[in-house]
């Protein structure tokens, strides 16, 4: 059994992506509020769902350029000064985790965090960066180009074949309203040559790569949390079952399953980066080759951490604060589910994922635990939250129903879209790539 948490020492959530709908943030706040640990977090104005849980025990407000690092220092001393003592940082999105890796000397007085470089943060965050990295360590990885021009883009897509996938390798600096997105399936070489054309727009390069099948039992994604000696304190494999939208979106359900394979990659990797901290990493099953190519490594706490908990209590949220408050956990080799079996859920694209209204195997009865992300029996609120704004969304859909009829013979164009309530900005996939 893990020691308990230390609950003389609070948490501080950090999220500069605005979406008051990151069921992430939710669950950390529940991981940590159950253990006793004084929970505080950014959250953003107007009633969010995470503000009205009863875990939470303060909330904060971020009002500057989430890009800007004297925004987020001077954020963060605001935090610390209402906090009042020495707390865990815990940052829940990329632009998050390599702005504090940057000011992680100036930080150190008010905060406890990894001793993770901001060059290793950043090879992980940036796509570009992390295509080279695993071209160089021989990590699977699709095929990747970086057009420099046009005519390169549009030679990038002959040379991959379509369909291809339209990666921006700074997500978190595509302005908002722009209608761009971190990841496009682009369809054809006039829309690749037309995303290009946006790059002095988007603040990062455009990469175009190679888009492999997918299809049941091809997405995996791992959850580890390394001590400061590289010790993996806590891990976990999961396979995504469902996803909305279907076969190209976000996980809507997944399953905690071991795989060797996937579980090798990661810790190789993270080894070789000399990884410390929390990090979520995507993978992808090649059924040409069979090896599992790696589509996202997120130098963050994941948005389905906590299907990942075991039979003690522990999660990687929880073993980072043992870790840095000088509890550090003994490691599980390999960590076991409780029951035997553990599903997480997102309730509001579990539903709509499915192809039927018959309920899959993994949630009936006496198929083991099932963690939902918005519902918690000791903490209601914020389910009420989600579900009392999914009503006013489909109420509005129905008041506007008809109002622009599609004149016949218009072609109509299939596309992939994020969840409404995702921010304009998101790093959902619709891809190769997974959840966050």
């Amino acid at each position: 059994m893990p020691p308990p948490l230390d609950a003389r020492v609070p948490a501080l959530l950090l999220r500069l992506d605005h979406n008051p709908f990151h069921h992430g943030a939710l669950g950390a706040v529940r991981s940590l509020g159950r253990a006793g640990v004084e929970v505080h977090a950014f959250v953003e104005p107007g009633g969010a769902p995470l503000a009205r849980s009863r875990h939470l025990a303060a909330a904060h407000r971020f009002t500057g350029d989430p890009t800007a690092p004297g925004d987020v220092a001077r954020a963060l001393r605001a935090a610390a000064a209402r906090i009042g003592r020495p707390a865990v940082l815990v940052p829940l999105d990329d632009i998050g985790a390599l702005t504090v890796a940057r000011l992680a000397p100036e930080l150190r007085a008010s905060f406890l965090l990894p001793d993770v470089p901001p060059a290793v943060v950043e090879q992980a965050a940036d796509k570009v960066r992390l295509a080279a990295l695993c071209a160089r360590l021989g990590v699977p990885h699709p095929r990747t180009v970086v057009p420099e021009s046009p005519a390169a883009a549009v030679a990038a897509v002959t040379a991959l074949g379509l369909p291809v996938v339209a990666k921006w390798s700074r997500p978190w600096l595509l302005p908002p309203g722009s209608g761009l997105r971190s990841t496009t399936v682009v369809t054809s070489a006039a829309e690749a040559r037309r995303l290009y054309e946006r790059s002095p727009h988007a603040g990062s390069r455009l990469l175009l790569q190679r888009m492999l099948p997918g299809g049941h039992g091809a997405d995996w994604f791992f959850h580890g949390c390394f001590a400061a000696d590289g010790t993996c304190l806590m891990s976990g494999t999961g396979r995504k079952d469902r996803s909305w939208p279907r076969r190209a979106g976000l996980t809507a359900v997944g399953r905690w399953l071991p795989n060797g394979a996937v579980a090798d990659a990661a810790l190789r990797l993270a080894a070789r980066l000399g990884f410390r901290g929390v990090l979520d990493l995507d993978f992808r099953r090649d059924p040409e080759t069979g090896a599992y190519h790696l589509l996202d490594f997120n130098p963050r706490l994941g948005a389905q951490f906590r299907l990942f908990e075991d039979r003690s209590g522990l999660d990687v949220v929880r073993a980072l604060h043992l870790e840095l408050t000088g509890r550090r956990p003994v490691p599980l080799a390999p960590a076991r589910p409780a029951g035997g079996r553990r599903t997480f859920v997102v309730e509001s694209y579990g539903l709509p994922s499915l192809p039927s209204l018959a309920v899959p195997r993994a949630l009936r009865p006496g198929r083991g635990e099932v963690e939902w992300a918005w519902f918690a029996a000791d903490d209601p609120a914020p389910f009420a939250a989600v579900a009392a704004a999914y009503a006013r969304r489909l109420a509005r859909r129905a008041s506007t129903a008809g109002e622009t009829p599609r004149t016949a013979g218009t072609p109509v164009r299939a596309t992939v879209r994020a969840p409404a309530h995702a921010s304009a900005n998101s790093r959902e996939p619709v891809g190769n790539t997974k959840e966050r």
